[in-house]
C-alpha cells in the first residue's frame, strides 16, 4: 500500500448538503431549501432551513469559482508585447518568444558540467497547463509565421520539442494570468536539473562539450550550433 498512495488524487469530505423541496401544485409550485450538517461519518444531522447568511455564502463561493476561471490567461494590463498567441480557454495555451539573455542552469551530477550562469539563445515557448515545448531562434527580432526554428539546444527535449519535466511538479491554477504563465513556465524549464539527451542531440556539436565550454563565461551561445528542424513558426501555430 505505502508503494502506491502516491498515485491518490486529493481526498474530500462532506461537511454540509442542501435538500431541495417541491410541492406538487400544479399551479403554483413552493420550493423549500433544507440545509444539513454532516457528522464525521458523513451523516446528515441538524436540518435547519437555509439562512439568508449561508445562501450569500454560497452564492458568493459560486461566483468566486466562476470568476477565476473567467481570469486564466487574462492579462494584467497592456499584452506583452513578447507574446504571440493566446488560447484563453479552460485548457488554453500561449505561444511566446525570448531573446537571448543569461541565466542560470542546473545540471545533473552525471554530465559533468557545473551548474552555473550562461547565455541562452533566443527561444520560442509554447505551453498548455501542463505541456510544455520549446524551440531556439537565431534572432532576438519578433518572429513571424516564415521565422525557421531550431531545436532547443538543451538537455530532456525531445527531437518534436516537448520538454520531459521529470519530477518537477507542474501547478498551473485556473485563475494564473498571462505574465504569471510566462513567469511559472520559464521557472519550471530553468530552474530543474538537465539530465539527459532524450534520443537525439539537439545540436550541431557535443552538447556537453558545448554547456561546458560556455558556463560562468560571457560567451554568446554559438547560433552555428543550432541545429535545424526544417519547420517554420507557421507549421507549429494550433
Amino acid at each position: 500500500m505505502k508503494e502506491i498512495t502516491h498515485h491518490f488524487g486529493t481526498l474530500y469530505h462532506p461537511i454540509s448538503a442542501l435538500v431541495i423541496y417541491q410541492s406538487n401544485a400544479d399551479d403554483n409550485r413552493e420550493t423549500y431549501v433544507e440545509h444539513f450538517d454532516m457528522d464525521k461519518n458523513g451523516n446528515p444531522i441538524n436540518a435547519h432551513p437555509l439562512s439568508e447568511r449561508e445562501a450569500k455564502i454560497l452564492a458568493k463561493s459560486l461566483n468566486t469559482h466562476k470568476e477565476k476561471s473567467k481570469a486564466f490567461l487574462k492579462p494584467e494590463s497592456i499584452l506583452p508585447t513578447n507574446v504571440l498567441y493566446i488560447n484563453p480557454t479552460e485548457k488554453g495555451s500561449v505561444i511566446w518568444f525570448t531573446k537571448a539573455k543569461k541565466t542560470q542552469l542546473f545540471f545533473t551530477e552525471s554530465l559533468e558540467i557545473p551548474n552555473g550562469v550562461t547565455y541562452v539563445s533566443a527561444m520560442l515557448w509554447i505551453a498548455t497547463k501542463q505541456n510544455l515545448t520549446v524551440f531556439a531562434l537565431t534572432s532576438d527580432k519578433r518572429p513571424t509565421e516564415k521565422t525557421i526554428l531550431y531545436h532547443a539546444p538543451f538537455f530532456n527535449v525531445y527531437e518534436n520539442g516537448s520538454v520531459c519535466m521529470g519530477t518537477v511538479n507542474v501547478d498551473i491554477k485556473n485563475s494564473t494570468s498571462v505574465e504569471e504563465f510566462i513567469r511559472a513556465w520559464e521557472h519550471y524549464f530553468f530552474n530543474s536539473k538537465f539530465s539527459h539527451l532524450n534520443n537525439h542531440n539537439p545540436t550541431n556539436g557535443n552538447c556537453v562539450n558545448i554547456w561546458k565550454e560556455l558556463i560562468d563565461t560571457d560567451k554568446p551561445f554559438p547560433k552555428e550550433m543550432l541545429k535545424n528542424t526544417d519547420k517554420i513558426l507557421k507549421n507549429i501555430l494550433p
